[in-house]
């Protein structure tokens, strides 16, 4: 009887944990906005920024060249970069995986991001 009671339990109440999952999308635009903001501000991260720009494409061309070695080398140095960024940078992102990349809200805070992208050297 205790199984079946605790079956039914989590049967009735995984989609109230699955909804408390969902991310806040208001406070992740404005931590988006402030993380974007020091990014901007401070010339150490922006150029920490733009060298994961650039190696997020040498790893697509490491992957098409089927180089797993070098793509690891390269995701290692970009988790580092990432580091130098700070814990919102980490949190932020931590927490935007967990959100529907179609909703319009996901999309306004990667356009921060994008406009952020315009500001690094090609």
């Amino acid at each position: 009887m205790n199984r079946l009671l605790i079956g039914l339990l989590l049967v009735l109440t995984a989609p109230l944990c699955a909804q408390a999952e969902q991310p806040d999308m208001a406070k992740l635009k404005a931590d988006a906005q402030k993380v974007v903001s020091v990014i901007r501000g401070d010339k150490a991260k922006s150029q920490a920024y733009c060298q994961i720009n650039s190696l997020g494409g040498e790893i697509d061309l490491a992957a098409q060249a089927r180089d797993e070695q070098k793509a690891d080398a390269l995701t290692t140095k970009i988790n580092d970069l990432e580091n130098q960024l700070g814990p919102e940078y980490l949190a932020l992102f931590d927490a935007l995986n967990n959100a529907d990349p179609n909703s319009k809200d996901f999309q306004d805070i990667m356009s921060l991001f994008e406009n952020l992208d315009k500001t690094c050297p090609q």
